[in-house]
């Protein structure tokens, strides 16, 4: 079993960049993003309850787990939501998600 993953990162400037992701210690895709110092805000620290951690998904999305009542309901108040809309710390890393890219979105 894989013990990491790759995930690239664009960021609000256009940069892209690669994150190495340990799978052991059970991050989410805000927290990955936060230990890499990249612009996402996640002001309420991962609760689901401010949507700063907006993001948009730019390959495959069969691997994530679905949109939850109160991701759907806090990502159905941006104006900037697109269908790739997610917020990341929703999203928890696995294996699958080797080679997943996203966007961090402007506020």
């Amino acid at each position: 079993m894989k013990e990491e993953i790759i995930i690239t990162v664009k960021d609000q400037d256009g940069n892209i960049h690669e994150l190495i992701c340990p799978l052991e210690m059970g991050l989410s895709l805000k927290d990955i993003c936060k230990a890499y110092e990249l612009p996402m805000e996640a002001m309420c620290g991962g609760m689901a309850m401010c949507a700063t951690c907006h993001c948009y998904i730019l390959n495959e999305t069969s691997v994530l787990p679905e949109k939850g009542d109160i991701e759907e309901a806090l990502l159905s108040e941006l104006f900037t939501t697109l269908p790739s809309s997610r917020l990341a710390c929703q999203i928890q890393l696995t294996a699958a998600m080797d080679g997943l890219s996203i966007e961090i979105a402007h506020d």
